[in-house]
């Protein structure tokens, strides 16, 4: 499923990095801790689903070679998360939507989670 597609499901809006919506997203892992998604082994095509919204989760990102970043709760995403996920070319989208919420979309839709 293309990031495109999955923003349509949650009925989220891209941020950023729009010119890589058409990415196809695997797999999918949901956390505010970044601790946890540090531990991830390499997998490709992965979407974060969380709702730490700062440079923090970009730069984690960033670290853990995460190129699309889906945040829940309507957070507010700062100009300079967008420009560090652009520097990266990650693609960034938000939901109003829970995370409890987007998980059962995403999961529902045929993503398959990490665990």
């Amino acid at each position: 499923m293309t990031v495109r597609e999955i923003a349509a499901l949650v009925q989220g809006d891209i941020l950023g990095g729009e010119e890589y919506q058409d990415r196809q997203v695997e797999r999918i892992f949901a956390s505010d801790l970044m601790s946890d998604v540090l531990t991830l082994k390499d997998y490709d095509n992965l979407m974060l689903v969380t709702g730490l919204c700062n440079l923090q989760s970009i730069r984690t990102c960033e670290m853990s070679d995460i190129q699309m970043i889906l945040v829940v709760r309507g957070k507010e995403v700062t100009p300079e998360m967008l420009e560090l996920a652009e520097d990266n070319e990650m693609i960034v989208v938000r939901t109003a939507f829970s995370m409890y919420k987007t998980a059962g979309i995403l999961y529902g839709a045929g993503i398959p989670p990490v665990y």
